[in-house]
């Protein structure tokens, strides 16, 4: 049986998206899926789409800040929230580190290893240790961490100013747009042809009802304790 092709379009900005991220990536080997990353530009998204993001809701952005502590707990994502979320989100945000995630991803376009790895290291820059990721030294930081030798990650950072992968970050968005997207993370089941879409971190159990496939909670090999 062919496995279903399932596309996460996020941004490393969204701490949702990274709690999405790491489900679909625990699940890609227990549900029979092909999982795509698409790394794009959540700015884009909420301006085109006329989205108002739930940081700059007084009461919402409160409620974001409580609810993200626990779902780090009940994800098992070593999330935090940054000293200050709104400089973090809005006034720094994070157009230079997707161009440098869409860099990897245009340099190793057969192989979503180390766009997964790259993408978690910023995740954890901005979402657990409150550190920059718009800083060429911050970049090549997370870069190094991923795995990538010095020499790559210079020339990744390269790459990363080039209309080409600007192109391809503007078209990946676009993509998301042609879903209809309003925010992210944004997962796309194709089933039988049919483009199923699902926003936020909070619809796998639906999802895995419309591929066919089992939700077992968002630690899939974790063992379940006995009552």
């Amino acid at each position: 049986m062919s496995r279903k092709v399932v596309e996460l379009f996020y941004d490393v900005v969204s701490p949702y998206s990274w709690l999405g991220f790491e489900v679909l990536c625990r699940y890609r080997n227990v549900w029979n899926i092909d999982l795509k990353l698409k790394p794009a530009f959540l700015g884009g998204v909420m301006h085109s789409s006329g989205n108002r993001p739930p940081g700059l809701v007084p009461n919402k952005f409160l409620y974001m800040v409580t609810d993200l502590h626990r779902l780090a707990e009940y994800f098992g994502v070593p999330l935090s929230p940054p000293s200050n979320p709104a400089e973090a989100m809005f006034e720094k945000g994070s157009l230079p580190a997707m161009r440098f995630v869409t860099a990897v991803a245009e340099k190793h376009k057969d192989d979503d290893a180390l766009v997964e790895k790259v993408s978690r290291e910023l995740w954890k820059r901005i979402w657990s240790t409150d550190q920059d990721i718009t800083q060429p030294a911050s970049l090549t930081e997370a870069g190094l961490k991923a795995g990538l030798s010095a020499s790559e990650v210079e020339e990744l950072l390269l790459l990363a100013t080039s209309q080409t992968v600007k192109d391809k970050l503007k078209n990946v968005t676009k993509q998301a747009l042609d879903h209809k997207g309003f925010g992210f993370p944004l997962t796309v089941c194709h089933v039988n042809g049919k483009p199923e879409v699902f926003f936020g971190s909070d619809r796998f159990e639906l999802m895995a009802h419309c591929i066919g496939e089992k939700w077992v909670g968002p630690q899939p090999t974790k063992p379940t304790a006995k009552m």
